[in-house]
């Protein structure tokens, strides 16, 4: 019997095509509060959802070697917006957290509003990467993303964060426990992409499956 959900093994060429496509640079186009300041949807494009503090700019800065691109902070809820980066013919986009954010609580409610409007709504939006922070695997506020995901026929691919942060040996029980979160959801992609930014691992499998993305 395969193994559901297995981690992702690009092949030489699909990491050559990861590679030329960031190669040709990553660069910032707006911050979006609203969806009718939304860029055109002229182009392919993928997003990065995940809670407060997950990681998500620091992941996209790894993945676009730009350490400033994606303003990236250890303060929950410090993206506020919704970001868009071009590369090459597609965007790339960075969502506001959810759950726990340090910020009032209307602001948050806004944001969460507009997070939810765009996955919901957004017809070139290929594919979500929902970030996992590998020390905790999924929350229960992770489910409702994965729900909402499926409802809206968005495909979502895991992406474990912050993986050189786990206790040594802990990485298969946490694998375990976010296959059996993933499977009840028909919109999550069947393989799992296990990250480090500071490590630098699994970012070129990454980027090639953003590559991949029609």
């Amino acid at each position: 019997m395969s193994l559901a959900f297995p981690l992702a093994d690009p092949t030489p060429e699909e990491l050559e095509q990861g590679r030329l496509l960031f190669a040709g640079g990553a660069d910032f186009l707006k911050g979006v509060v609203a969806m009718d300041g939304l860029p055109p949807a002229d182009r392919v494009e993928v997003c990065f959802a995940g809670r407060s503090n997950v990681g998500k700019s620091t992941l996209i800065n790894a993945l676009t070697n730009r350490r400033g691109l994606a303003r990236a902070s250890n303060t929950p809820g410090r993206t506020q917006e919704i970001n868009f980066f071009t590369l090459g013919d597609r965007y790339l986009v960075d969502l506001p957290g959810y759950g726990y954010a340090n910020a009032p609580v209307k602001v948050v409610q806004a944001w969460q509003r507009l997070l939810r409007t765009y996955l919901a709504g957004r017809a070139t939006l290929r594919r979500a990467f929902v970030l996992i922070d590998a020390r905790h695997g999924v929350k229960d506020v992770d489910e409702e993303i994965m729900a909402l995901l499926d409802r809206s026929a968005v495909p979502f691919q895991a992406v474990l964060t912050k993986s050189d942060k786990l206790k040594a040996g802990a990485q298969d029980q946490v694998l375990e426990q976010v296959r059996s979160r993933l499977a009840p959801h028909p919109a999550a992609y069947p393989q799992l992409i296990v990250t480090s930014s500071d490590k630098g691992d699994g970012i070129d499998t990454l980027r090639a499956a953003i590559a991949a993305i029609a």
